[in-house]
C-alpha cells in the first residue's frame, strides 16, 4: 500500500459522525486514493485500517470509504449501460442488532446478505395479525394477476398460480399499524408503499423466478411509474407454515427462505437490473398450503 505519509489525504475533515457528514469530507484526492487502493487489490478492512491511523475517525472513515465506493461501481454500471442507482429501503443493521424496534413491536434479524440486499426477519407479525390477514382477505381473492409491462396494465400468467388480492393502504387499523410498523423498519416512508397484497398458494402452485421491477425496455414501464417511480424493494411476509415446499427462492444466489409463520424476508435492487441479482420465486407449495404477503416499495410516493 501507499505511504500514509507521502499519498494519504489530510484527515483533519473527518470529525464528523454521520453519513452526509462523511461525504462531505470525501475531498477530490480522498476518492482517488481510495479508488486506487481498491484497483490494487487492497481489501477494504486494509484500507479503512490505514485511514484510522491517519487519525481518521472510523465511523466517518468506513462511511467515505462505503460512499466512494459505492459511487464508482455505480458509475462503472452506467458506463456500461445500466440504469443509475437509486436510494433504497434499508434496515439499520450498521451494528449487527440481534433485534431491531419498529415502533409496537421487536423484530428478530435472523439473517443479512449484503449483496443481493436479502434480510430475513423474524417475529414481523403476530400469530393473530396471521389470522386476521388471511380472514380479511379470503372472500377477496381471484386468480393473481402480473403487470404487463408491455401495455401497462394487469394480466394472467402461467408463471404465477396463485390467488391473490390487495388492499388499500390504511384501509383498516390492521393494515395501518402493520404498515407504519414496516416504514419503521425498513426506513421508508408509509406513503412510498403499495397496498398490501395477500397470496394464497394451494399444493402445486408456484411463482417462477422473476424480477420485482419493471422493465425499463418494456413499452408499458413509463405508464407503470409514474404512479411513484420504479419499485425498490419487496417485503414477503408469511402468514402460515406450509407442511412442505413454498419457500422463497433466490436462484443467482442458492438461497432458500423456508416460509415460517410470522416471519418475512426482505430484499432491495437499487438499479431495474439483473446484476441486482434479486431474481427471486416462489417454489411449489409440495404438501399444505400458502399464505404470503406481499408490501412493494416505491422511489416516490405512490398515488
Amino acid at each position: 500500500m501507499t505511504s500514509r505519509s507521502e499519498q494519504h489525504p489530510d484527515s483533519t475533515t473527518a470529525t464528523h459522525q454521520d453519513r452526509g457528514a462523511a461525504r462531505q469530507a470525501i475531498t477530490s484526492e480522498l476518492r482517488r486514493w481510495i479508488i486506487e487502493q481498491a484497483q490494487a487489490g487492497y481489501a477494504a478492512p486494509v484500507v479503512l485500517q490505514s485511514m484510522r491511523d491517519a487519525g481518521w475517525d472510523e465511523d466517518v472513515a468506513a462511511d467515505a470509504l462505503e460512499i466512494t465506493l459505492q459511487d464508482h461501481l455505480n458509475e462503472l454500471a452506467v458506463q456500461q449501460g445500466q440504469p443509475p442507482a437509486v436510494a433504497v429501503p434499508e434496515p439499520r443493521l450498521d451494528e449487527s442488532p440481534a433485534q431491531l424496534e419498529a415502533g409496537d413491536r421487536s423484530v428478530n434479524v435472523l439473517l443479512a446478505i449484503a449483496q443481493p440486499r436479502i434480510v430475513v426477519f423474524g417475529n414481523l407479525l403476530s400469530p393473530e395479525e396471521c389470522d386476521a390477514l388471511i380472514a380479511a382477505a379470503a372472500p377477496r381473492m381471484a386468480r393473481s394477476l402480473t403487470v404487463a409491462t408491455k401495455t401497462g396494465g394487469e394480466e394472467v400468467n402461467d408463471d404465477r398460480t396463485s390467488d391473490g388480492m390487495f388492499f388499500q393502504r390504511g384501509e383498516s387499523p390492521l393494515l395501518q399499524r402493520i404498515e407504519e410498523r414496516i416504514a419503521r423498519l425498513l426506513n421508508w416512508p408509509i406513503e412510498n408503499g403499495e397496498g398490501l397484497q395477500v397470496l394464497h398458494y394451494r399444493p402445486g402452485a408456484e411463482y417462477k423466478p422473476h424480477y420485482d421491477y419493471f422493465d425499463p425496455a418494456e413499452p408499458g414501464t413509463p405508464t407503470i411509474v409514474k404512479r411513484g417511480g420504479q419499485r425498490v424493494g419487496t417485503l414477503v411476509m408469511y402468514l402460515n407454515t406450509p407442511e412442505k415446499g413454498g419457500g422463497t427462492t433466490f436462484p443467482d444466489v442458492h438461497v432458500e427462505v423456508a416460509p415460517q409463520r410470522g416471519n418475512a424476508v426482505f430484499f432491495s435492487y437499487e438499479r431495474p437490473h439483473p446484476s441486482t441479482r434479486t431474481l427471486h420465486g416462489g417454489a411449489p407449495v409440495i404438501a399444505g398450503e400458502k399464505w404470503i404477503a406481499t408490501k412493494w416499495l416505491r422511489e416516490r410516493e405512490f398515488k
